[in-house]
């Protein structure tokens, strides 16, 4: 899990599917400036670790299912209560110790 999560990509889907809705691979790719190739490989790591689930559905008066994913419960208290909350007491550490803040 750590290394799916540790990865730039990665992270930032997550982080736009806990803090947006569920986004199709399409809104991913727009929101990201990514390819689609790239884009396809890292959800998928994602979902093989349960932070992010895939739906299928079909859309009204459309043929065929769409692709969405979604974050899991897993996925937002991994990102909220795990790396947001390193990154907060990494950057405080950061502020705490900086040399320029010294007497």
């Amino acid at each position: 899990m750590h290394a799916a999560i540790g990865h730039r990509i990665r992270y930032e889907i997550l982080y736009r599917l806990v803090h947006g809705r569920e986004m199709s691979p399409k809104e991913l790719e727009a929101a990201m400036t990514v390819d689609d190739s790239t884009l396809h490989y890292h959800p998928n790591e994602l979902v093989g670790v349960g932070l992010v689930e895939k739906r299928q559905r079909t859309e009204r008066g459309q043929d065929g299912l769409y692709s969405y994913y979604r974050a899991t419960v897993f996925g937002e208290v991994t990102l909220s209560d795990g790396v947001d909350e390193l990154i907060r007491g990494e950057h405080a550490f950061e502020e705490m110790y900086d040399g320029s803040n010294q007497l």
